[in-house]
């Protein structure tokens, strides 16, 4: 079987709500929109996260799409997973650059020395679980930490469209314009129409956006005149890492939560497919951690595993990694092309909000779906407050700090489960 090789599925599979797994594939044309409903969702978060820091957001594309790539190959092909901006790298890297924003990053290269020393430790910690092997994540992480732990990724990230990407009433009620276009899409449509929910409902509710504001002048007009004056073809500005002690031991750490998103990640796939992939855990930190130095060394932020991407495969149940080679492939152009990059950044931000309240709450589902599938004892008080303890630290962020260093909602919910079903457990 080699790196390349899917076995083709035809669209009557599509059509009877058939899954494609991981080592298979729809036609390529199929693929290849499929590649771009992925390239969509993960756009938002990894154009939103180098803004805030101040980098150049053309960069952290190109470098998401080789990041992907690069994954892709260090797993042999075998674990769906796109890779874009990490946002648990916004808070160290302004405090250690001193980015106060907007515009760009003038201390960029000392934060990015942090992220090639992040991706190192990160990248050491993947061969240490390669070398060791995974026997022991199954006695950490029980179904009921697993499921846990991957619903907490979603309700964590609840507050993102919710609070930052409805700025006025009228883009609340477009947020709720779109993710009803969606579920309409997933309900009374079929093969691969169906199967494109998230894309064909974001085109629609576009659409409606533009009647509404551009026709009836009821909100913030959808402004296309970046797309003409954007070049077809540039180089984005790359920039180049200073190594500082001081920056590098406040953003290394940052590498404990990458690891907590990726297992996250895994655990969800594995759900969702059926298929273990733990033997593949160590090749995907390595991976990440890899791509996350490769991103720091030519200017762009670091990358982990997206629960995005994780929300449009719970939807589609398309889970065949060679969507995400596509994806991958795309977003490297995408980073030589201003013009495309302005294309998708002239989606509204409400209609991208109402796009991220569905994919985010297919993930907490996702979670949910971990306990039913593995009929877990919620009459059993350990199960019950290991599930109810995670869910409130991870939707509430409940955030640890260390120094300059802070453990976020994520981070703390994840090792919070593990330390308190290890504690529980003992009485077993």
């Amino acid at each position: 079987m080699g790196l390349f090789h899917w076995t083709e599925k035809s669209s009557a599979t599509l059509a009877d709500g058939g899954v494609i797994g991981p080592d298979e594939r729809l036609p390529w044309p199929q693929t290849a929109v499929m590649g771009v409903q992925h390239l969509i969702a993960m756009f938002g978060a990894t154009v939103l996260a180098p803004i805030l820091m101040g980098f150049d957001p053309n960069v952290a594309i190109l470098m998401s799409g080789i990041g992907t790539l690069i994954f892709f190959v260090m797993t042999g092909g075998k674990v769906p997973s796109y890779l874009g901006s990490s946002f648990a790298f916004i808070g160290v890297v302004i405090a250690a650059s001193g980015y106060a924003g907007p515009g760009p990053n003038a201390n960029i290269g000392v934060a990015l020395g942090g992220i090639v020393a992040c991706g190192i430790v990160y990248t050491l910690i993947g061969a240490l679980v390669q070398a060791i092997g995974t026997g022991w994540i199954e006695r950490l992480m029980p179904p009921v930490v697993t499921g846990s732990v991957v619903a907490v990724i979603g309700l964590n990230l609840a507050g993102i469209p919710i609070k930052n990407m409805a700025p006025t009433g009228f883009d609340a009620w477009m947020q709720g314009v779109t993710f009803v276009c969606v579920a309409l899409v997933a309900v009374f449509s079929s093969g691969m129409l169906q199967r494109l929910l998230i894309l064909m409902g974001l085109i629609i509710a576009s659409v409606i956006y533009a009647v509404l504001t551009n026709g009836l002048g009821l909100g913030k007009p959808l402004d296309l005149s970046g797309i003409a004056s954007a070049a077809w073809f540039g180089l984005p500005n790359f920039s180049a890492p200073v190594f500082s002690g001081n920056a590098m031991l406040l953003i290394a750490p940052v590498a404990i939560i990458l690891v907590a998103e990726n297992l996250g990640h895994i655990k969800a796939v594995t759900a969702m497919t059926g298929k273990n992939l733990d033997r593949y855990m160590g090749r995907a930190f390595m991976g990440d951690g890899v791509a996350t130095i490769v991103a720091g060394s030519a200017g762009g932020t670091g990358v982990t595993t997206y629960a995005e991407n994780i929300g449009v495969m719970a939807a589609t149940k398309i889970y065949s990694t060679a969507i995400f080679f596509v994806a991958g492939c795309m977003a490297i152009l995408l980073g030589f092309s201003p013009k495309f990059g302005a294309l998708i950044q002239a989606i509204p931000l409400a209609v991208m909000g109402g796009v991220s309240i569905v994919v985010f709450g297919l993930i907490a589902v996702a979670g949910a779906k971990i306990w039913v599938d593995n009929q877990v004892d919620f009459s059993n008080n350990k199960n019950l407050l290991v599930a109810a303890i995670t869910l409130v630290l991870g939707t509430g962020d409940y955030t640890l700090r260390f120094g300059e260093f802070a453990l976020g909602g994520i981070g703390t919910a994840t090792f919070g489960a593990i330390g308190l079903y290890a504690l529980l457990n003992r009485k077993g």
